[in-house]
């Protein structure tokens, strides 16, 4: 609909701005000097090691690189995968909507029955008591994803407190962490990762995304961390699904990973585009839900219309020229809030001329 009606685009989840030259560089150089045959089923061994490195430097948790990480073909590989694997007919697995859209589907591939719980309003905090009250005998896992998409909220300290507490009492309940936007958080606030305790990383399925990271979202390249048993069933569902993953640009990442600060100083620069696109908002009557991680911006239009938001955000896109995405379509039974979300993982041009246009309506 944006590309029809030449309108900007600020809905799916894709920076506009180019990769970095010197990880392009390295992906040639790889090509040029002959790694492009398979990979190992698992992922390259160096990448494996760098990984487990980067997750050791950050958090401070060894995790084993030859049993408990896998790379796959991008983050909803590793979902799917680990889903495959781990669930099956009879099982539910608990799913907080807002949802990024592929959980589900994965969930229903596999024979389980997902069970939507709606995040509290308007933090997209967990409700831990409704949680707590949709266990039942049959439920096998968890699904969270902090920085949320599509609001981007954050866990906080309690939370942990929280998840860690719920996890002792169900020893049987398995938590499956989608922290793909880990390098994407603002206001000096701190990811806090599963994998940052030893008893909570014990019990999950944690997945990433280079894609995110690099913001190279079309090379589909990411990783699952697991422990040994749960990483041993994950892999029989990877090794046909996929087998392995580009082999140039895993060698490429490998060593790009080495300097810290290709993925450390992701935070500044998205905040800056945060404040940007929510400054430049601020005249407007649409009305900014903080975020405080990934690179989406939800505005409410509550003042603006009384339109459903996918009829509005139709509206929008049609006669305005700005596309969104309507929150309602993360949720499996299309709550509508009057919410929208845009990516401002833009240059400031496209961010200001986005902002104009919500300014004159």
């Amino acid at each position: 609909m944006a590309t029809e009606n030449n309108a900007l685009n600020l809905s799916q989840g894709f920076p506009e701005f180019p990769v970095s030259q010197e990880l392009i560089d390295l992906v040639y150089r790889n090509m040029q000097i002959g790694h492009n045959q398979y990979a190992p089923m698992p992922g390259l061994p160096i990448l494996r090691e760098a990984i487990a490195g980067k997750i050791q430097h950050i958090g401070g948790v060894a995790i084993n690189a030859d049993s408990e990480i896998t790379v796959t073909v991008g983050a909803a590989e590793a979902i799917f995968s680990s889903i495959m694997a781990l669930v099956g007919k009879g099982d539910e697995v608990i799913v907080l909507e807002p949802a990024y859209d592929c959980y589900i589907p994965a969930i229903e591939l596999a024979g389980a029955t997902p069970v939507p719980i709606p995040l509290n309003q308007p933090d997209f905090s967990p409700n831990w008591q409704l949680i707590r009250e949709s266990i039942t005998s049959n439920t096998k896992m968890l699904m969270i994803n902090y920085p949320h998409n599509p609001s981007g909220a954050i866990l906080k300290p309690e939370d942990i407190v929280e998840l860690k507490q719920l996890l002792e009492d169900y020893p049987e309940l398995m938590l499956l962490s989608d922290e793909v936007y880990e390098h994407i958080i603002f206001d000096g606030k701190e990811h806090l990762s599963v994998l940052k305790d030893v008893f909570l990383a014990s019990r999950s399925v944690v997945v990433y995304s280079f894609g995110k990271t690099f913001h190279a979202t079309g090379w589909k390249i990411g990783y699952v961390v697991a422990p040994e048993a749960i990483m041993h069933e994950i892999r029989k569902v990877h090794q046909y699904n996929c087998f392995t993953v580009n082999t140039p640009t895993q060698f490429a990442i490998a060593e790009y990973l080495q300097n810290e600060n290709n993925y450390l100083s992701l935070n500044d620069m998205y905040e800056k585009k945060r404040d940007f696109f929510a400054n430049a908002v601020s005249a407007s009557k649409f009305k900014v839900v903080p975020s405080y991680g990934t690179y989406f911006q939800i505005l409410s239009y509550d003042e603006v219309s009384d339109l459903p938001d996918m009829e509005f955000a139709e509206k929008l896109t049609r006669e305005y020229g700005l596309a969104s995405i309507p929150v309602s379509a993360f949720y499996s039974n299309k709550k509508d809030d009057h919410l929208l979300r845009f990516c401002f993982a833009k240059g400031e041009d496209t961010l200001q001329k986005a902002a104009d246009i919500l300014c004159r309506i």
